[in-house]
């Protein structure tokens, strides 16, 4: 990793959208760019906090509330010093949006990765969409859990129409004028 960039601004640039969609994807090329570029980042998956700090919760609307709230809260300490942080999650309800909004007071880039479940189901490594579509799982977002579309994203990218690395481009270009707000 590059020295940290000194003029930097910490900010929490949040990729959300259905599982499948390419959040981990655009996460990973936009951390990489960042990096290239001299910026310092970190960044967190739903999957590895799920499997580690979190892995006391369930996916009941109160546990997913609560997954949410402690990843902001560690987003938080690290936006305070000034490290770009990317966070890849669903966050399927607006509720927990306006959270992350009202923690990070301003340090809060939400993207909105857009992709129909269709594609998602069909770019499914896991499996995940058909044990939920056979009730093996409970509460999947897109099948049997719902998902609110975010009403004031700062960027809406289309995952099946956009590359992966098209849509790191377009992050980086809309996240540039942050980094360096006073």
């Amino acid at each position: 990793m590059k020295q940290n960039n000194p003029h930097q601004k910490g900010m929490v640039i949040w990729l959300m959208g259905l599982s499948g969609a390419g959040k981990s994807t655009i996460a990973t090329g936009l951390e990489a760019k960042l990096n290239e570029n001299g910026f310092f980042t970190f960044a967190m998956d739903g999957d590895l906090i799920r499997s580690g700090i979190n892995s006391d919760l369930t996916f009941s609307e109160a546990d997913r509330l609560e997954n949410i709230r402690r990843v902001v809260e560690i987003s938080k300490m690290l936006v305070h010093k000034d490290i770009i942080t990317i966070c890849s999650f669903i966050t399927p309800m607006q509720k927990q949006r306006e959270l992350c909004r009202q923690i990070l007071n301003g340090k809060y880039f939400e993207v909105f990765v857009d992709c129909p479940v269709s594609i998602c189901e069909d770019r499914d490594v896991k499996g995940l969409y058909k044990k939920a579509r056979n009730n093996e799982i409970s509460n999947f977002t897109g099948v049997n859990a719902g998902f609110e579309i975010p009403l004031n994203s700062n960027l809406v990218l289309n995952s099946n129409k956009n590359s992966p690395q098209e849509c790191v481009e377009l992050v980086f270009s809309a996240i540039l004028p942050y980094i360096f707000q006073k």
